[in-house]
């Protein structure tokens, strides 16, 4: 199965809005017990998170993974950091590119795949303001087209 396909369970919008996402990694992620229940219930928000590289390793931070709600007392903290499992060389490759000036480390999805989590991170360079109109114009216009051919296909 090819990366970023499976059972989607939350997906960062807003991160393809603000970012030009360069390059994508499949990592999975280093959970306690409740987290992976929550997450097979949907109960996770991307919104605001972001991956930063410490001693070697990748860590995510800001991912909310709401409480389990048959979790009772060995609930998990809901935006504690976690984990990410990556091979040496991926963390290599993003060390290097991640030094240089706008680039960030973004997740993009979070998904099941052969029963266990996965999130898709990006390597990304921020936008600026008239990047982002810019690909709103385009986005417009191509749906104006799109219209415009339904409604000939529709009149025929």
């Amino acid at each position: 199965m090819p990366k970023g396909e499976g059972k989607l369970i939350a997906q960062n919008k807003k991160a393809r809005h603000d970012f030009s996402v360069e390059e994508t990694y499949e990592a999975g992620l280093v959970l306690q017990g409740t987290e992976i229940k929550a997450i097979r219930a949907g109960r996770v928000n991307l919104k605001d998170s972001f991956a930063r590289i410490r001693n070697g390793e990748v860590f995510v931070h800001n991912m909310h993974i709401s409480p389990y709600e048959q979790g009772n007392r060995y609930n998990h903290e809901p935006l504690r950091t976690r984990k990410l499992l990556l091979h040496r060389s991926q963390i290599n490759k993003l060390i290097g590119e991640s030094k240089e000036a706008g680039y960030s480390i973004v997740p993009l999805k979070l998904y099941i795949k052969n029963g266990v989590a996965k999130l898709l991170i990006g390597l990304a360079r921020g936008k600026k303001k008239y990047d982002k109109r810019e690909d709103l114009k385009r986005k417009e216009a191509n749906r104006s087209i799109q219209r415009e051919l339904a409604q000939r296909q529709k009149g025929m």
